[in-house]
């Protein structure tokens, strides 16, 4: 790992949650709820692979809300 090396390099490729997110199809997030985003209204969205992510490890975790947003 040089100086300049991306941040997924840096991960171990062994570990569970690198794992399970190489095996999620993230585009059947995309398009499921894609309709429920407005492009042009009020604040810009977080991306939905953030949001399902997020939730994916509140339940893996057993956390609260407040717990993964302070993680």
């Amino acid at each position: 790992m040089g100086f300049y090396s991306t941040f997924e390099e840096q991960l171990s490729r062994k570990h569970p949650l690198y794992i399970l997110a190489n095996n999620i199809q993230w585009q059947v997030f995309d398009n499921a709820f894609k309709d429920f985003y407005c492009s042009d209204n009020g604040r810009p969205a977080k991306p939905i692979r953030l949001m399902v992510s997020l939730l994916i490890l509140k339940h893996i975790r057993n956390l609260s809300d407040e717990s993964v947003v302070e993680q």
